[in-house]
């Protein structure tokens, strides 16, 4: 049942995001400044404390998912109380705690700390996966718990491993193994396990059809999941067990460079290709986030500061352009109540600036300058050249003109095809598309100014330098 005091619990929803993120940022200056903030809570085991660690990677990412979670909360207003969605206060609640655990994952200073977070961000998003409670959410649920626990089981494997060999578990820029020699197999198998247990959430194929099957939840769970929390939180982890847990010497010493390249590069082309064949936007947008997530991990998987850098970039590029779209379409089916591209002819001439913003989030992934895709796709590119690897430059420029060509028929419908049916329609609620315009603003205004209110370029810059330079000797 919905709340009997709407108005009440809206109000709180807005405040709390609000106060979360103004105490974000409040860490912004010393993290640009390259300093941290630790707190140790208390010790579960002797030498295993349950602790937080405001680091500056960790704040460039709570600052992207506090942030993006006001816009977010005003737009599941507009959204909840236009399609009359039931459950209301539970869907909230449970979006409330999904951000607490998504900061708490950017501020955890362990191994150990960060696996609790990343459990309960996976408890937590589990009611607004079958928040609809029919058929198709109850089985995206089970799918969704069975993928992301046996990944969480992977990774408290793979840090007990890792604990017996270097007795920490403390994020390190440079790795944990400094001291520490192990013979291939076991580290094979470690990276195998961290592998699986963070490239859940974030994507990677093959363990990623959780994923366009989640897309049975409401749309701003969608926005949660592919823009703002659950994904996002699956490459920042990636980023962590490559820069701050194995290292970027022990991948490359030990030959892990290859697999990662392979399986990102596959990820990002066979998504784009599968993106094609699905005429729901919802899952068409799933496909691509898919697909975009394994830029992140390409960029890493270069390991060179440029590469990084643009990796670490696209985290907050890709999350701007992804929430806009899954704003977008979350507009058309309320409105419209249209969910695939096929009804969607002619939806431009009374839907205006909701497809004005898709544009703009579209243009952006494709790669095409001023949006922040080009950008952070300009410094993949870089990145490859850097290290002298042509494969990875060759898939960034086919994935840009797959992803040209997956968007622009549903551009091309919505301007120019003859609209069916919409006389009485206009745009979509204040309250859903006011956000989807400040997201596609922002898309634009980081891509122009990449340093503009956070100086989120100059904190990749100095995140990258930090791994690259703690692993030198």
């Amino acid at each position: 049942m919905s709340s009997a005091k709407p108005n009440l619990r809206e109000t709180w929803t807005i405040l709390a995001a609000l106060i979360k993120f103004g105490l974000v940022l409040t860490l912004l200056p010393g993290a640009i400044d390259g300093q941290s903030v630790e707190i140790h809570i208390l010790d579960l085991a002797p030498g295993l404390p349950l602790a937080l660690k405001a680091d500056p990677f960790g704040v460039f990412f709570a600052v992207i998912a506090s942030g993006l979670w006001i816009f977010t909360s005003f737009y599941s207003i507009g959204y909840m109380r236009g399609a009359n969605e039931k459950h209301q206060t539970r869907y909230f609640a449970s979006f409330a705690v999904c951000l607490s655990a998504t900061i708490g994952i950017a501020f955890s200073a362990n191994l150990l700390t960060f696996i609790l977070f990343y459990e309960a961000l996976t408890l937590a998003t589990y009611p607004l996966v079958i928040h609809k409670e029919n058929k198709a959410a109850i089985k995206a649920g089970r799918g969704y718990l069975a993928y992301t626990l046996t990944a969480g089981l992977l990774l408290v494997g793979g840090a007990a491993i890792i604990y017996s060999y270097t007795g920490t578990l403390d994020f390190t820029p440079g790795g944990l193994f400094t001291e520490v020699d192990l013979p291939q197999h076991v580290m094979l198998v470690l990276f195998i396990m961290f592998l699986g247990g963070v490239g859940v959430k974030a994507g990677i194929m093959p363990i990623h059809s959780w994923l366009p099957e989640a897309m049975a939840a409401p749309t701003p769970v969608s926005a949660l999941l592919h823009a703002v929390a659950v994904v996002k939180s699956g490459v920042f982890a990636v980023i962590r067990v490559v820069g701050f847990v194995f290292g970027t010497d022990v991948i490359l010493d030990y030959g892990f460079q290859d697999i990662l390249i392979v399986i990102s590069g596959a990820t990002i082309l066979l998504a784009s290709l599968l993106a094609f064949g699905q005429d729901n936007l919802k899952r068409r947008l799933a496909y691509s986030t898919v697909g975009h997530l394994s830029y992140i991990v390409l960029g890493v998987a270069m390991l060179t500061p440029l590469g990084m850098t643009g990796g670490i970039m696209h985290i907050a590029a890709h999350a701007t352009m992804k929430i806009t779209l899954f704003f977008c379409a979350g507009a058309i089916y309320v409105n419209l109540h249209r969910e695939n591209i096929s009804n969607l002819n002619g939806i431009a001439t009374v839907m205006p600036w909701t497809m004005a913003a898709f544009v703009i989030g579209s243009m952006g992934l494709a790669g095409l300058p001023p949006i922040n895709g080009f950008f952070s796709k300009w410094h993949l590119a870089m990145g490859s050249l850097e290290g002298d690897m042509v494969i990875p430059i060759t898939i960034l420029v086919v994935s840009g003109l797959l992803n040209a060509g997956y968007f622009f028929p549903i551009i091309k419908r919505a301007y120019f095809g003859k609209p069916e049916g919409l006389e009485k329609y206009g745009e979509a609620s204040p309250f859903m598309v006011v956000p989807i315009m400040v997201t596609a603003t922002l898309s634009v205004l980081f891509g122009l100014f990449p340093n503009l209110f956070f100086n989120f370029f100059d904190l990749a810059v100095d995140i990258s330098a930090s791994i690259f330079n703690s692993a030198s000797p």
